[in-house]
């Protein structure tokens, strides 16, 4: 019965598309004639995909009118997609200059809004322990792996759904721990012995939860072909919801999402689709907008990580490209091996990205996740690092753009990309999808405690305790409940690395302090202007003619911190050099006579004048110690032809609109200002500390970002100037009323911070 309601939807949308109905053409003229062909069309959001075509063939996407709207031609596989084709509209499509022509059509493509279906089809989809296929609205098939946490009988489980590109259907194995058989822990924790490929299935299953891990649409065995979040992307993560939600093992009939990173990111595009069935999204390590982000920071295009990822996700994207679907195959998945057919018909990120160095909003908005998360009306759970070497800092410009949401959570902290599960964040992550999703008082498995240092030490290098929550006592959930959404929602983890009776470097944070809201309440803007001896002053410079100057380094934007070993290792094997005589300028204050603490973002507000036309600009924030170590705190990027300010720019954040209208060249020779916005960050400079600000070519600051630099060579020179008719200066986040309880750490502790000799800089003049 549930497979003929569901095979019932799509027979009715089938019908509704041959018949043509809603244009007014009528069945009479020969544009209102059904025709068939040889190769299969399926009627999808925005799209026509052909397959089981002769490879080679040209076909042609016409209107019912009979106007030629687009054109392509069938790939080795058999298969074409036409793409952003109008929905609503009756469409055919027709080979091209060929002997024997065919013709197929009417077809209807499907609108977001008006392609919802029915509860039903929902609820008719069965989804067992193990391997699966979901079926979405357009007839798609999307490989998914269930792991459930114990017997589907003695469900239901609070369950959460992994979603992107990478490999979360992959099916399960043992979990490995070198030479030893957990075999017998099994019986405490099935899912040691069916781990998903995602580890927040794996954290999910120890902490008592289900979990489904979704392939995207053109990717390992799911069907359908790889766009970076097109709409039938978005729709798809709601079906899945709606489709998991629906199973009789899930408890409540709602489900969460998890997930770091691209899974992440995911979230938030998913939760804006507005799923009915999804109870709480839990974003770890994402980004706020695609492009300003990690694609191009300060317009530079990121071809360290930013570009590096899109080709890397584009290769997995390719028939068999995730390298496990072969298996499937050979062992009869015959839904796999069809699936594999529109792989062929990827979009190519990276071309995409590199068409145009500008902000188009048409394309870059909906791909940006601070122009919609206001529409987010479910709680959200967010956690990132400030120096996250891939996803990067700028996720914390949008924590207060999540106005839609009525409980929300943020921790921030130094450190790097996978830190969002190390147990100072999963405990509060346990606590809140216990709330949100269980519906249940948070409660850690004595067990799991006992086990997590185990755990920690094998997957991180770090023996780390995982602390219980401290609604642990609570016999009322109401009470627990209330109690939890009446605590301040900003959380800032200070000096991770630093944790007493820890390794070095272990994530772990020295101390924390909460906030009512981001930015944090009672931010007082610092200025300090560059001086011409090199310091930094309250003041504005008196002298009216004073600059320094640098040379551009053509070779800046290959460098990166780490050459050696991980980022992830708990103590970095870095290579951060001190400043290049001449090829950078810099500024340090007075020892400060007290703790100081920053929390946010600041700006670089630089005159500038240089020999070219163009200047890409890279700024950084260190803190110089008293024992002569100089520790990263953060940067920021621009090219300054993108200087343009938009209307929301503060004197703490300067935001560029990047639009190719608003771009404009540098004068050689004349002075010209230029913001840069220093990424987010929260760091105590301990008293004796100097602050210092460097200005040179973008590279050598992140260990993993690289930047393809404007074509400059190494003659081209840039000026700072430092006078009172162009007093350059930085602007820094200053938050009082935070307790420093801890002793200054190591200076190579504090993770995803790394530390060299201070080497003075004696700024050439211009």
């Amino acid at each position: 019965m549930k497979m003929m309601i569901r095979w019932s939807w799509v027979f009715v949308m089938v019908l509704i598309t041959a018949v043509g109905c809603g244009d007014g053409d009528g069945m009479g003229d020969v544009h209102g004639d059904v025709f068939t062909a040889s190769f299969s069309v399926r009627e999808s959001i925005e799209q026509l995909q052909v397959t089981h075509a002769a490879p080679g063939t040209t076909l042609g996407l016409y209107a019912a009118d009979g106007d030629l709207i687009d054109e392509g031609v069938i790939d080795d596989l058999g298969s074409l997609i036409f793409r952003l084709v109008p929905p609503d509209g009756r469409y055919y499509i027709e080979t091209i200059d060929a002997v024997d022509s065919e013709k197929s059509g009417p077809h209807r493509v499907m609108s977001v809004e008006g392609s919802v279906p029915p509860q039903a089809f929902y609820d008719s989809q069965v989804l067992k322990r193990g391997f699966n296929y979901i079926e979405t609205r357009d007839g798609t098939l999307l490989s998914a792996y269930v792991v459930l946490p114990g017997p589907p009988e003695n469900g239901p489980y609070p369950t959460l759904v992994n979603y992107s590109g990478y490999d979360p259907s992959q099916p399960g194995a043992p979990f490995e721990l070198d030479d030893i058989n957990i075999e017998f822990l099994c019986i405490f924790f099935p899912i040691l012995c069916d781990v998903p490929n995602h580890p927040s299935g794996l954290i999910a299953g120890l902490f008592g939860y289900a979990s489904v891990g979704v392939n995207m649409r053109g990717t390992g065995c799911s069907g359908g072909a790889y766009d970076f979040f097109e709409p039938a992307q978005l729709t798809d993560g709601y079906d899945v919801i709606e489709t998991v939600a629906a199973q009789p093992w899930v408890a409540h009939g709602k489900v969460g999402m998890a997930g770091l990173s691209y899974p992440g990111i995911t979230q938030l595009f998913v939760a804006s689709t507005h799923p009915p069935s999804l109870a709480a999204i839990t974003p770890l390590s994402v980004i706020a907008d695609t492009a300003r982000s990690v694609l191009a920071p300060g317009g530079i295009f990121n071809d360290g990580f930013g570009l590096a990822w899109a080709e890397g996700v584009l290769d997995g994207a390719d028939p068999y490209g995730k390298g496990w679907e072969q298996a499937l195959v050979d062992a009869g998945d015959t839904v796999c091996e069809e699936n594999q057919l529109l792989h062929g018909q990827k979009v190519d990120l990276i071309a995409k990205a590199l068409e145009s160095e500008f902000y188009d909003p048409v394309i870059a908005d909906p791909l940006a996740p601070s122009t919609f998360v206001d529409t987010i009306d479910i709680p959200v759970f967010l956690s990132g690092a400030w120096q996250d070497e891939q996803t990067g800092p700028h996720f914390a410009t949008m924590l207060d753009k999540f106005t839609g949401s009525g409980v929300k959570r943020f921790t921030m902290f130094n450190g790097v990309h996978p830190d969002g599960y190390t147990p100072q964040v999963l405990t509060e992550w346990k606590s809140f999808l216990d709330f949100y999703v269980a519906r249940k008082v948070p409660r850690i498995d004595n067990l799991m405690i006992i086990m997590t240092p185990f755990l920690m030490e094998f997957e991180l290098g770090a023996s780390m305790p995982l602390p219980q929550t401290r609604f642990a006592g609570y016999t009322d959930f109401d009470q627990a409940l209330a109690d939890y959404e009446a605590e301040q929602p900003v959380r800032i983890i200070f000096e991770n690395g630093t944790a007493q009776g820890l390794d070095v470097g272990a994530p772990v944070g020295g101390f924390e302090h909460h906030f009512d809201s981001w930015p944090v309440e009672g931010t007082t803007a610092l200025r300090l202007y560059f001086q011409p001896d090199g310091s930094l002053g309250d003041s504005p410079p008196t002298v009216s003619d004073s600059a320094s100057t640098f040379r551009h380094d053509p070779a800046e934007g290959g460098r990166t911190t780490v050459t050696d070993g991980s980022i992830w290792d708990l103590q970095p094997s870095y290579e951060y050099a001190p400043l290049l005589e001449d090829r950078a300028v810099a500024f340090i204050g007075e020892p400060l006579d007290q703790d100081t603490v920053m929390i946010g973002t600041g700006s670089v507000d630089l005159w500038i004048r240089s020999t070219a036309t163009e200047a890409d600009l890279e700024v950084s924030l260190t803190d110089v110690r008293p024992d002569g170590q100089e520790g990263y705190v953060q940067s920021g990027w621009l090219r300054a032809s993108h200087r343009h300010l938009s209307d929301t720019s503060t004197e703490l954040l300067p935001v560029h609109t990047h639009l190719e209208a608003d771009a404009e060249d540098l004068a050689p020779g004349e002075w010209t200002e230029a913001r840069i916005l220093l990424m987010p960050f929260a760091h105590v400079f301990r008293a004796g500390s100097r602050i210092r600000v460097s200005v040179d070519t973008p590279g050598a600051s992140r260990a993993e970002w690289q930047f393809i630099l404007a074509d400059l060579d190494d003659q081209v020179r840039h000026s700072v100037a430092h006078s009172s008719e162009q007093p350059s200066s930085v602007v820094l986040p200053i938050v009082s009323g935070v307790d420093v309880p801890t002793e200054r750490p190591a200076c190579n502790a504090l993770r995803g911070q790394p530390c060299r000799d201070y080497v003075p800089s004696d700024n050439a003049p211009e």
